[in-house]
């Protein structure tokens, strides 16, 4: 190979794309060892874990579990003219109280499926 060969490999665009690829991931990789040498020095300076101890533990009872009950509606009291509405200081807070029947009311095999279910409706 002559000389002119080498001058003429040397300035063809190909070398200076590989070169400049190479700096690019020379770059690259630098900045994500930057990155997890300063996340290293943030956690340093975290506060410790908590040790197992100073976890929290079930009550001695054992785990709260959850109760269920059936609610009934308040009835909303009767005015004494029946055209005078209602004032929100005549309302009280609760706005259901404990049912007299305790049992999950079920699905009937008859009985319609939510709105627009493509049930059959009460047949």
């Amino acid at each position: 190979m002559s000389t002119a060969t080498f001058v003429l490999a040397a300035s063809s665009s190909e070398v200076i794309n590989v070169i400049a690829a190479f700096a690019g991931g020379l770059f690259i990789a630098g900045a994500l060892v930057c990155a997890v040498v300063f996340g290293m020095r943030v956690q340093d300076r975290e506060l410790p874990r908590p040790l197992s101890k100073e976890q929290p533990h079930l009550p001695e009872t054992g785990p709260v579990r959850e109760m269920r009950e059936m609610r009934e509606p308040d009835e909303l009291p009767v005015t004494a003219d029946e055209e005078e509405r209602l004032m929100p200081y005549q309302l009280h807070h609760s706005g259901s109280r404990r049912g007299e029947d305790q049992h999950r009311k079920r699905w009937l095999p008859g009985s319609s499926g939510g709105f627009g279910s493509g049930g059959l409706g009460h047949v």
